[in-house]
């Protein structure tokens, strides 16, 4: 290594999570510990919620923050909110008035709740094969809301980018969309993190497979794609790794020389 690595941020699922075996590889484990050993800080960087991500396997491990919601609610090691971007007051109006429609699901996520408008078969599917898990219905009264799922086909993305003036619009499955707000995203998250510790980017890497990570592996001093990552993620990485279930990240790790 010709740099000095202070700080690694870790997508969840594909990366530190193995949809095959729902739980986190030994080799990642290993990885990890030594990591936390060397006095550099791992950092979790998900599209998920603090709800969502507490039932999984990976909830075991100790981290030192947790970029949730990509990058837009950000949690302290303690998993104590201490800073997030709500999505626009004015684009609210605008998606408000699609989850009252009801043509398509859309889940709100404010900072201690999620609800969904209505759930139907590419619902429980898309959640079935990412291990998440399906909220109560419920309706928007106002509360700040940080970011929103839709369950559409990829195609259908586009129109809901050509509604939206105030936030991105990005895939984390084929039938699953995030939307967030413009200028937020896991880099922006990172970009704060960074900012409090006094960590410079380049002293940075990240690891990721979707969609939703491909601003941070441009940003990352060093940005590593996972071997099941799609053709897309990993032209925008400086480096691809084995795919989770082959222990990627430990690879990884061991290429550049952080570990042993």
């Amino acid at each position: 290594m010709d740099r000095e690595i202070k700080a690694i941020f870790f997508d969840v699922d594909g990366t530190l999570l193995s949809h095959k075996s729902n739980d986190v590889p030994e080799g990642t484990k290993r990885a990890l510990a030594k990591l936390r050993d060397l006095g550099i800080k791992t950092v979790v960087a998900t599209g998920r919620h603090m709800i969502e991500y507490n039932k999984l396997p990976v909830s075991r491990i100790k981290f030192d923050a947790y970029l949730t919601l990509n990058g837009d609610l950000m949690l302290d090691e303690n998993k104590r909110v201490y800073e997030g971007t709500p999505i626009d007051r004015g684009e609210m109006e605008v998606l408000s008035r699609i989850f009252s429609a009801k043509k398509i699901p859309f889940v709100m996520i404010g900072e201690n709740e999620r609800y969904i408008n209505y759930v139907n078969e590419t619902v429980i599917r898309t959640q079935k094969e990412t291990k998440g898990t399906v909220p109560e219905v419920g309706n928007w009264d106002g509360e700040d809301v940080f970011q929103i799922l839709a369950f559409v086909p990829e195609h259908e993305k586009k129109l809901l980018e050509d509604l939206l003036d105030e936030c991105a619009v990005t895939s984390w499955s084929d039938t699953g969309i995030d939307i967030i707000p413009k200028g937020g995203g896991k880099s922006s998250g990172i970009s704060k993190f960074l900012k409090q510790y006094g960590i410079d980017r380049t002293e940075t890497m990240a690891f990721g497979d979707g969609e939703n990570d491909i601003e941070m592996l441009k940003f990352a001093g060093i940005g590593v794609a996972m071997g099941n990552a799609n053709d897309e993620v990993k032209a925008a990485a400086d480096y691809v790794t084995d795919s989770v279930d082959d222990n990627g990240i430990e690879n990884a790790l061991k290429h550049f020389q952080l570990i042993d």
